[in-house]
């Protein structure tokens, strides 16, 4: 059900609003409630750009729900009357801009803001929102689950493609990056994990209270929160880069050993993608059972029990190829998994293991998995332009995508160059977004004695199995 809050009748709505529009001197209009992604149309929202999110959260697994306040900095992009933000579920008690309340009113995933003045182009303002309640597990059109995850004991969040709306407001679409200061309150005993650096972590009154500070900006669907009891790690690499690792005790013994080599794989990725790009690194890992899937979460991947070498490798590229440079939209996927994939050849093809070449010659051949319908789903569209929003995180996303990435290769016949198109494309984005147009503009800049038509054509954008290249 609709509704606003407080309830003003309608005449006296219209007051308000020529009231607001007389004393603010700007003339508003509302701003989108999403921003066209080709894929979740109502993901994101239009008319400001999110700066900070500021969110203070208290949860007691079981017993109480999640008792929320959300802060967002933003940067108005237009004259605003009204703007949205993305929230799925959850009751909202209070919402003010600047302060002053304000207000709201919600239909589906949309939290709609009308701030008692309106907003010129180009003002910094904050707007907080007051939420309780349960938080959903939201089922992806892909069948795998986001949201936020109980727990044996507590939960987990996961937001790729849109699960953060399930436990803080924002403008939750890729193409907005934010940086973030989440603290957390759970009961003595418990931990509350996040991206970033942790801060301080207190106990008072049986309730320990950790707070997290994300200083490089990150797309929402990257934000993370684990609650649960876990073993801790904290190391370094080489460079002196600060390493936390949560783990659940039932992981322990049988993650120690890959864990150990996280600083290694880090040091490892420097030489190839250019220096880290943020301030700390490190892993959470929870039971199996908990959920599918691991997810390159910012600073700190999560993973569905103890990971191989090939899945903490692929996590860890994602810190430069998806965190750091981000998808303009969710069509761009490809440019995040085809990156990590083509790292877990890189680092085969350095360690001993089959060369880039001969895994990209077992894909083509149909041979690389042992069931012969994984080989075949490598074809079964094309990685650039996915058929829906079931499939961007389809196999040729990954496997494709990785081989549109040897072919470049391959055309370029020169190693060193290859190399530093890697380094490169990672350093010109550094901290942004980019789309599939930025990246194949940037390929022929740095080559433009080369032509890649073809590999545009026929494997990044070509229905089907291309002819075997030469």
């Amino acid at each position: 059900m609709s509704r606003f809050a407080p309830v003003v009748p309608a005449a006296a709505l219209l007051a308000l609003a020529l009231t607001a529009c007389s004393s603010s001197g700007v003339d508003g209009t509302p701003g989108g409630s999403g921003v066209r992604d080709p894929y979740f149309p109502k993901a994101g929202n239009g008319g400001y750009d999110a700066t900070h999110y500021d969110l203070t959260l208290s949860y007691t697994p079981g017993a109480r729900p999640l008792t929320a306040r959300a802060t967002i900095t933003a940067r108005a992009t237009q004259d605003l009357s009204a703007f949205n933000l993305d929230l799925q579920g959850l009751d909202v008690e209070k919402v003010t801009v600047d302060g002053t309340t304000a207000r709201f009113n919600r239909a589906g995933q949309e939290l709609t803001v009308r701030p008692r003045d309106d907003l010129a182009e180009g003002r910094t303002f904050r707007v907080t929102v007051r939420y309780s309640g349960t938080p959903a597990t939201i089922t992806d059109p892909d069948g795998s689950e986001e949201g936020w995850l109980p727990t044996d004991d507590g939960a987990l969040t996961l937001g790729q493609p849109v699960g953060s709306m399930a436990w803080y407001p924002g403008n939750h679409h890729p193409s907005d990056k934010a940086t973030y200061d989440i603290k957390v309150t759970v009961p003595r005993g418990l931990r509350a994990v996040s991206n970033g650096e942790l801060r301080t972590e207190s106990t008072t009154g049986g309730r320990t209270t950790t707070s997290w500070h994300t200083a490089q900006p990150m797309a929402s669907y990257l934000a993370t929160l684990a609650i649960g009891r876990y073993e801790i790690s904290r190391t370094a690499t080489p460079d002196r880069l600060p390493v936390y690792t949560a783990v659940d005790p039932t992981e322990a013994d049988a993650s120690r050993r890959v864990l150990a080599r996280l600083p290694e794989v880090i040091d490892w990725a420097e030489g190839l993608f250019g220096p880290y790009p943020f301030t700390t690194a490190g892993a959470i890992v929870e039971r199996p059972g908990d959920f599918g899937y691991a997810l390159e979460t910012q600073t700190r991947p999560v993973f569905p029990g103890a990971p191989n070498m090939d899945l903490l490798v692929h996590e860890l590229a994602h810190q430069w190829y998806g965190n750091s440079v981000t998808p303009e939209s969710w069509q761009d996927m490809w440019l995040n998994e085809s990156f990590a994939t083509y790292a877990e050849w890189l680092w085969a093809e350095d360690h001993g293991g089959d060369t880039a070449q001969q895994i990209f010659d077992e894909l083509y051949a149909g041979t690389h998995y042992p069931l012969p319908e994984d080989n075949r789903a490598v074809w079964s569209f094309p990685p650039g332009d996915p058929p829906d929003a079931a499939r961007i995180s389809g196999p040729p996303v990954y496997d494709r995508g990785a081989m549109v990435l040897h072919r470049i290769r391959q055309i370029l016949a020169d190693d060193t160059a290859f190399r530093a198109l890697l380094r490169g494309w990672a350093g010109t984005h550094r901290h942004g977004n980019a789309s599939t147009e930025d990246f194949t503009t940037y390929v022929e800049r740095r080559a433009p004695d080369k032509d890649f038509d073809g590999v545009w054509e026929d494997w990044l954008y070509g229905e089907g199995k291309p002819e075997r290249p030469r």
